[in-house]
């Protein structure tokens, strides 16, 4: 393996063979109603990156220090305490939002839902939508 690879990568699994491997009934179909609005969002198909995210798109980053690489450009996983939602725009502009989203935690760029049924999927909607314009702005494709 090469020295700072990274670790997280696009594989041949197939999405819905992993959502059959989630135990949780609830977050299995919460999964799949994610997985129809980030394939909405970003017109792209579910991809398996590493063995339990789910991404749409991909962009690339290179920062200051010369570590670059690929990651999902919108992406999820249904993890066993919460559904973990990445939005790479994190959250400091986003407070008026969050608010109206319903029960959620955060973390700096990962937002943490129980259940969808629990948030408002339009302001979740917005969110994603705006998270994935942003990593665009921020790493433009082809540059």
């Amino acid at each position: 393996m090469i020295k700072n690879e990274n670790k997280t990568k696009p594989t041949s699994t197939d999405v819905m063979s992993f959502l059959m491997t989630v135990p949780d009934e609830q977050k299995r179909r919460d999964s799949e109603k994610l997985i129809e609005i980030m394939n909405k969002i970003t017109g792209h198909p579910a991809v398996m990156w590493g063995p339990s995210i789910i991404g749409f798109d991909s962009y690339h980053y290179k920062y200051p220090t010369g570590r670059e690489g690929d990651a999902p450009a919108a992406g999820f996983s249904p993890r066993k305490a919460n559904l973990t939602i990445y939005l790479m725009e994190g959250f400091a502009d986003n407070s008026e939002l969050l608010t109206e989203l319903g029960p959620h935690s955060t973390s700096k760029s990962c937002l943490y839902i129980k259940r969808l049924d629990d948030v408002n999927i339009n302001v979740l909607k917005k969110l994603i939508a705006s998270s994935y314009t942003f990593i665009f702005e921020q790493y433009p494709k082809g540059k």
